[in-house]
Formats: C-alpha cells, structure tokens, sequence
C-alpha cells in the first residue's frame, strides 16, 4: 500500500511538473509577443519615416502651385483684357487716335492696350513732334 507520505510527494511532483510546463508556455507566448511588438514597432517607425518623406513632398508641391499660380496670375487678367478689347479694329482706332495726338495712357484705358502696345503705337503712329 501507498502511504500517505508517497501520496503527498506523487502530488507535490505533479504539480512542480505542472507549474514547470505552464512557465514554459507562458515564457514562449512571451517571447511570441515580443517579437510581434518589434516587428510592430519597426513598421510603425517605417510608415512615421514615410509620413515625413510625403509632408516634405506635399510641402514642396504646395510650394511649386503657389509659385506658378502666382507667376500665372495675371494671364487671366491679360486673357479678359484681351476678351474685352475685341477684334483688330480696337489696334486700328487706337492707330488713328494715336495720330490724333492721344497720349498712350488714354490708349491704354480706351482701348484695353497693355501699357507696352500703347507705346508702340504711339511711337509708330503717333503724331510727329518736331523740336
């Protein structure tokens, strides 16, 4: 027969056993997780490195925009102004006010000339002065 004493050392041996195979499973889940949390954290260090690189693209493009629109502005002032002088026949009056004698501030505002047409036109058409 098994003594009380046998008993007691049996149990005590099965559950050391136990409690050994539980450290052991819990020391490899363990190991699982950090694993997992480093390749995390690399991917996360990746993508934060990445977020930076597209800030500075997206910094420099909205920078390019900003310059071209700005170089641009005034093509649509120029087109509209263009628009609203018309036909030639705007050049051809302003020709003949040129000869007239108005000055190439007037042309400008009356015919929708830019400043350098007007000054062409004046110095081409405009009356003679003679000193």
């Amino acid at each position: 027969m098994i003594d009380f004493n046998t008993l007691r050392e049996i149990a005590g041996a099965a559950l050391i056993s136990g409690a050994l195979c539980a450290i052991f499973f819990v020391a490899l889940s363990l190991r699982r997780w950090r694993t997992r949390c480093l390749a995390l954290e690399s991917s996360v260090a990746a993508m934060r490195r990445e977020m930076e690189t597209l800030a500075s693209i997206s910094l420099r493009t909205r920078r390019r925009v900003k310059r071209i629109e700005h170089e641009y502005s005034s093509v649509a002032d120029r087109v509209d102004s263009l628009e609203q002088r018309g036909s030639a026949a705007s050049f051809d009056q302003a020709i003949d006010s040129a000869r007239r004698g108005t000055d190439p501030g007037s042309l400008t505002q009356q015919f929708g000339l830019s400043r350098v047409e007007a000054d062409l036109v004046t110095r081409l058409h405009g009356s003679k002065r003679t000193a």
